[in-house]
C-alpha cells in the first residue's frame, strides 16, 4: 500500500516513516504543503498523513485543494493542534480521522488500518476470500488454517489485489505499493512475487489480464 506522509518535522517525520515501512507500507515523505499538493494531483496513494502547520502552504489548504479536485484518498490528519475548533475545521475540511500528537504508533497503525478498511467498504478487520484470510493487524496469511509464509513485498501484492478484487491492478500500480520514490524497481518484480503467490495460494488465485495487469476475481 502507497502512503504519503506530510510532516516538516525531521525526527517525528523519520521515526514515523520507519515505523509504517516495517508495516509494509510504500511511503513517500514530504516536508511542505505544496509539494503535497502537487503530488496528490499526480500520483495516487492509498492514505495521506496529513500534518496542518506545514510551510509554503497550510495542511488544511492542502485538504481543502485535494477534495476541490474529488481526490476521494482517505485522510487522517496528525497536528498538535487539539482545540474542538481546530478538529472540527479539519474534520469538515474533508478529513477522515483526526490524530492529537503525541500519539502512540499502534495507534496510527490501528486508525490507518480502520481507514483503508472504509475506503474498501468493508466492515470486517480481517480479508476473507474462499480459504483465504488476511489479517492486516498481525500480517498474517492462512490458507484453510494453516499459516502461509510469505516475503513483505508477496503480502503487499497479494493485499493489493485483495482490497480490489474485481479490478485489473496495473504492474505500474503494484509497484507503487512496493518501493518507495527514489528506489530502484527491480525487473519482473510483480512477475516474481505473483508467481510465488500462485505457488503458496493456488494457481487459479490470480488472473493475468494479458498487456494491462493483474487480479483477483470477486
Amino acid at each position: 500500500m502507497r502512503l504519503l506522509l506530510v510532516e516538516d518535522d525531521g525526527l517525528l517525520g523519520d521515526g514515523i516513516r520507519n515505523g509504517l515501512k516495517q508495516q509494509d507500507f510504500a511511503v513517500e515523505w514530504l516536508r511542505d504543503g505544496q509539494s503535497a499538493a502537487n503530488s496528490l494531483l499526480h500520483e495516487h496513494y492509498d492514505v495521506v498523513v496529513l500534518d496542518l502547520g506545514l510551510p509554503k502552504m497550510h495542511g488544511l489548504d492542502v485538504l481543502r485543494e485535494v477534495r476541490s479536485k474529488g481526490n476521494a484518498v482517505p485522510v487522517l490528519i496528525l497536528t498538535a493542534q487539539d482545540a474542538v475548533e481546530d478538529r472540527i475545521a479539519g474534520l469538515d475540511a474533508g478529513a477522515d480521522d483526526y490524530l492529537i500528537k503525541p500519539f502512540d504508533l499502534d495507534e496510527l497503525y490501528a486508525r490507518i488500518r480502520a481507514l483503508l478498511r472504509r475506503s474498501a467498504g468493508r466492515a470486517d478487520p480481517k480479508i476473507i476470500y474462499g480459504e483465504i484470510e488476511i489479517d492486516p493487524a498481525a500480517h498474517q496469511v492462512t490458507l484453510a488454517g494453516t499459516v502461509i509464509e510469505l516475503s513483505r513485498r508477496e503480502y503487499a501484492v497479494l493485499l493489493e489485489l485483495m482490497q480490489n478484487r474485481g479490478r485489473v491492478m496495473s504492474r505500474t500500480r503494484l509497484e507503487e505499493g512496493l518501493y518507495e520514490w527514489g528506489e530502484q524497481v527491480e525487473s519482473n518484480t510483480v512477475e516474481v512475487h505473483v508467481h510465488h503467490l500462485r505457488k503458496k495460494l493456488g494457481s487459479e488465485l490470480i488472473r493475468t489480464i494479458r498487456g494491462v495487469g493483474y487480479m483477483i476475481d470477486k
